[in-house]
């Protein structure tokens, strides 16, 4: 009885996840396709902000202990699977990169560098275009200073830490086009981090890559669990034995 009780709490926390994920809405690999690079002339905005109040850290992202805690008691709960066909596959399959879906003028590879860069400068009186800024790389711990250009934009890359088409191959490509655009700019999905690393990660599972910063792989499994357990995607064998290891060692 006592381990019925547990399941169906589980279960109910889960629903409840997936509810709320449809508010937020949303390269076999890197998740940095589609970003626009711009150069620009005019001068960088350094007022504060009058109107974005919207970067906001996503749920995921509290930090250790109980997303750990919740991921530990969630990941016996997800479904096994063989990892399915890639066939259909295309970037293009999530929508257009990156589209403004939470419709405030700002794209949601700005929304994100807005989220998670410090000190930060802009292009446009509106503070949504990042001009410069400064980010702490969860995915190797390296601290790199963002310059947005044609040649400099790169080394901070925006990435799905359960990529687009390992989604697709764990049950994505059975759903809508409404829902893929969701996924793929759901902010609780998405991290800037070095440019590097996102394409060393392509789109592996955690059975295949883990950052190199170890002090972050407690927070990036437990984020994975969270996010396949909210889009209600499988997991291989392979990959819900890493998770376990990692989070039995958090």
């Amino acid at each position: 009885m006592l381990h019925m009780v547990t399941r169906l709490a589980v279960a109910a926390a889960i629903a409840l996840a997936v509810a709320g994920c449809t508010t937020d809405a949303t390269g076999a690999g890197s998740s940095q396709a589609g970003a626009r690079p711009v150069g620009s002339s005019s001068p960088p905005a350094t007022a504060p902000p009058k109107h974005h109040n919207h970067h906001r850290a996503p749920a995921f992202h509290a930090g250790p202990g109980w997303t750990v805690r919740r991921a530990r008691s969630v990941l016996p709960h997800l479904r096994v699977h063989a990892a399915g066909s890639m066939r259909g596959y295309d970037r293009d399959r999530f929508g257009p990169a990156w589209e403004d879906v939470d419709g405030d003028g700002c794209d949601t590879r700005n929304d994100i560098l807005n989220r998670d860069l410090n000190a930060r400068t802009w292009d446009d009186a509106a503070h949504c275009e990042v001009r410069r800024g400064v980010l702490r790389d969860p995915y190797t711990g390296r601290l790199i200073r963002f310059r947005r250009g044609v040649e400099t934009s790169l080394a901070v890359q925006i990435d799905h830490m359960v990529a687009l088409a390992d989604a697709w191959r764990t049950g994505a490509a059975r759903w809508r086009a409404g829902r893929r655009l969701a996924y793929a700019n759901d902010p609780r999905v998405l991290i800037a981090v070095d440019g590097t690393a996102n394409e060393q990660k392509s789109d592996d599972d955690a059975s295949q890559w883990l950052p190199p910063n170890r002090r972050f792989r407690c927070q990036y499994v437990a984020d994975q669990v969270m996010i396949k357990a909210t889009y209600r995607l499988w997991v291989t064998p392979a990959e819900r034995a890493a998770m376990a290891g990692v989070l039995r060692g958090c």
